[in-house]
């Protein structure tokens, strides 16, 4: 009982350091980070706070699923393979209706190719043969009503499936992807040995918005930084939020000097968000942005090279606030 309380202590205390929310999610993670009975969370969490990164309900959330959600991966797989399911029924479905029309044509031949010499002896086996026919038939509709239900039942398992996807990689405030689907992603890449380049989006003045306007105003500032971000790299990367005010897009196959294009526009786009206040019609400032640049070199995971571009973003606040630097 005493150890037991002793935990919960160190949980507050940890929760408190870092400005944790006391969510269940948060306190699954850190409680399980004070009992150390997962070694990889534990060396993930250790790293962050070595590395001074900042440790924040998203990074936790991102902890979660990457350690501790057991059945995430299952679901992943399982969601991975609906289409391939989907496609193999259609097959199946097209290849036994195929079958069902050939052998009814195969009957019908045979029928007329029976002796007419025997004239009783060929209509009793036509009336068979057409007798079975009509029987593969009937079975055939059956087969397709049968069909057509199971086509039902999966339309609103996928659509399920779907829905679940979502709540797994997209982040219900933002609309962007969360921090563990950009590391699958970044894993899938190393593997397929593609380059990848990161760019951090940090809202220098987000904290100022919502401490002069109120939390409204600055998840209003938020949302629609996120949407301008995800407009400007549609088709070409992978956009997502990584921190409570810090989104990163992770390209492939392109190199630094394109990736600056793209945190140009992105930057140019967000200068000209403007915001009138609904009471005084006072316009509010601008959002300010610092963006950094990564290239993967040596980087074995989504974390590290995150961590790189956060780096190289907070390089271009201290040094100008409306630039960024490449790291």
């Amino acid at each position: 009982m005493a150890n037991a309380q002793e935990k919960m202590t160190q949980v507050c205390l940890f929760l408190e350091q870092h400005h944790l929310p006391p969510t269940p999610m948060n306190y699954h993670v850190t409680y399980t980070y004070i009992s150390k009975c997962d070694t990889a969370l534990n060396e993930a969490l250790d790293n962050a706070i070595n590395d001074k990164q900042k440790v924040d309900s998203i990074f936790i959330e991102h902890l979660y699923f990457e350690y501790l959600n057991k059945g995430h991966k299952t679901e992943t797989e399982l969601l991975s393979n609906v289409d391939d399911v989907l496609a193999s029924l259609s097959k199946t479905s097209n290849e036994s209706q195929k079958h069902i029309a050939n052998f009814a044509q195969k009957i019908t031949t045979c029928a007329q190719d029976l002796d007419e010499n025997n004239i009783a002896k060929s209509k009793r086996a036509i009336t068979q043969l057409s007798q079975s026919t009509d029987t593969i038939l009937k079975q055939h509709q059956v087969f397709k009503a049968q069909l057509k239900k199971a086509r039902m039942m999966h339309i609103k398992s996928q659509q399920q499936l779907q829905y679940l996807r979502k709540q797994h990689i997209i982040d219900p405030q933002t609309g962007l992807y969360k921090r563990h689907f950009l590391n699958q992603q970044t894993q899938a890449w190393l593997a397929k040995d593609k380059s990848i380049c990161a760019i951090a989006i940090h809202i220098t003045n987000l904290h100022d918005f919502t401490q002069q306007y109120g939390d409204v105003i600055g998840e209003v500032i938020l949302n629609r930084v996120a949407k301008k971000v995800q407009s400007y790299v549609f088709e070409s990367g992978l956009p997502g939020r990584t921190r409570a005010q810090e989104f990163t897009v992770l390209l492939a196959d392109i190199e630094p000097t394109t990736a600056n294009v793209i945190a140009e526009k992105i930057r140019k786009g967000v200068e000209k968000i403007k915001f009138v206040s609904s009471k005084s019609d006072i316009e509010l400032p601008r959002i300010q942005l610092s963006l950094g640049i990564a290239k993967r070199h040596q980087e074995q995971n989504f974390d590290e090279l995150a961590y790189k571009a956060h780096l190289a973003a907070h390089k271009a606040y201290l040094s100008d606030q409306s630039s960024f630097s490449v790291s």
